[in-house]
């Protein structure tokens, strides 16, 4: 068997390719809809999941993700072969509409070998959390940022994609199977292992007509993906506390009050949107008391990436019962810079903290940045998830802000 196409068959590397790509895609489906229906327990806010249940649901999610990434190289490499070889010419080429229908799925089978697996890496490279591609290089793409808004436009170009190539898959298959059992030809043969007896298909030439119809297709599901990612993003918008504007003795101009947490072995950062600082801060001329802070925070304007939803379910903060957190420090100059501490409640639980930070003022302004680790066990967060596979116990806490003084 020649490793080359010819216009009478196919060639062994080109057989390989098919196969292969064929074992891959069937592999990837089953194993995306299996995750997908894991993941709907462990996403959804409203149902309780165990640490195997969510293990579970991240194990297949990063078994369809590797896979898809392997059929994305699989399918350039493919296509760069099938450009240098000579197309084998159709042997019903003299039934017109059926030689437009097969070339036509052709093509549609080839974009979505592309196209599929990369909106589906997209959306993983936009989102911070939940499940790794399993190699050794870099979780994100150049060019895409982590963000909510990119992430659901490509969730949503994926899954329409998806049901393309099934659609394009099915129409493949059942053509093989008419040609195989109906037409009795040597279609499906001259693309099984080994030689055979093949006959010479009939003079054709190859028009553009069948790119152009696939062309019109794609546009039709790319349209109706786009639409539907920006549909879900704007429907997964969490509805949070707004927060009435303090009264304080310096006014915080801008900040951020952000969380890092450790999901199977990876960082997963979020912030807080909206939050609100009541200061009160003198000077001292020694190290002693200087001042207070009284902080309430909306723990619905948290982002956290892909598992955003699942924080804010009953087994993790709980939003709908109790929608605010709030830290009430007292703040004091130390020998070796400031600390605020006092209660941080969160859920239905008090902690004391204390937060160490560094503070530089001139003249009106001042800005401070502080860093801390919490526990999340000791508020209750998660704690059907009582060991560290996956979700660490260890929330590292960033705050950065900069306050004008109050007139």
């Amino acid at each position: 068997m020649s490793l080359s196409n010819s216009f009478q068959s196919y060639g062994g590397v080109a057989k390989t390719f098919h196969w292969l790509t064929a074992l891959l895609i069937l592999t990837a489906l089953p194993l995306g809809m299996l995750a997908d229906n894991l993941a709907e327990a462990v996403i959804d806010p409203s149902i309780p999941s165990t640490d195997t249940e969510v293990a579970r649901a991240a194990l297949f999610f990063s078994l369809h993700k590797t896979v898809g990434v392997t059929v994305f190289f699989v399918a350039l490499l493919r296509i760069l072969w099938a450009l240098t070889q000579p197309k084998p010419g159709l042997l019903n080429a003299d039934h017109k509409a059926e030689a437009l229908a097969a070339e036509t799925v052709h093509w549609l089978l080839y974009g979505s070998l592309v196209f599929v697996p990369l909106t589906g890496w997209i959306h993983h490279a936009a989102t911070t959390g939940f499940a790794p591609i399993w190699w050794p290089f870099s979780q994100n793409l150049p060019f895409v940022p982590k963000d909510a808004a990119v992430a659901e436009f490509f969730a949503g170009l994926h899954w329409v994609l998806q049901w393309v190539l099934i659609a394009a898959l099915a129409l493949h298959i059942a053509g093989a199977v008419k040609h195989h059992v109906i037409d009795r030809d040597m279609t499906l043969r001259r693309m099984l292992p080994g030689s055979a007896d093949l006959p010479q298909p009939p003079q054709q030439k190859h028009s553009l007509l069948p790119l152009l119809c696939a062309l019109v297709l794609w546009g039709v599901a790319l349209s109706w993906g786009a639409m539907r990612g920006s549909y879900a993003h704007h429907e997964a918008t969490t509805e949070a506390a707004m927060l009435d504007a303090v009264q304080s003795d310096w006014q915080v101009t801008e900040g951020t009050l952000a969380i890092t947490v450790q999901q199977f072995g990876s960082p997963v950062s979020g912030a807080f949107s909206d939050w609100t600082a009541a200061i009160t801060f003198d000077e001292p001329a020694a190290p002693g008391p200087a001042g207070s802070v009284d902080v309430t925070i909306s723990i619905g304007s948290l982002t956290l990436g892909s598992v955003t939803d699942q924080a804010m379910g009953a087994d993790f903060f709980n939003v709908e019962a109790f929608p605010t957190a709030t830290f009430k420090g007292e703040i004091t100059k130390s020998e070796t810079g400031y600390e605020a501490t006092g209660p941080l409640t969160i859920r239905d639980q008090s902690v004391p903290i204390t937060l160490p930070f560094a503070l530089n003022v001139r003249d009106d302004t001042a800005s401070m940045t502080g860093k801390l680790q919490l526990n999340r066990l000791e508020f209750a967060v998660g704690a059907h998830m009582p060991d560290e596979g996956s979700l660490g116990f260890g929330v590292d806490v960033d705050i950065s802000l900069t306050a004008a003084r109050g007139q």
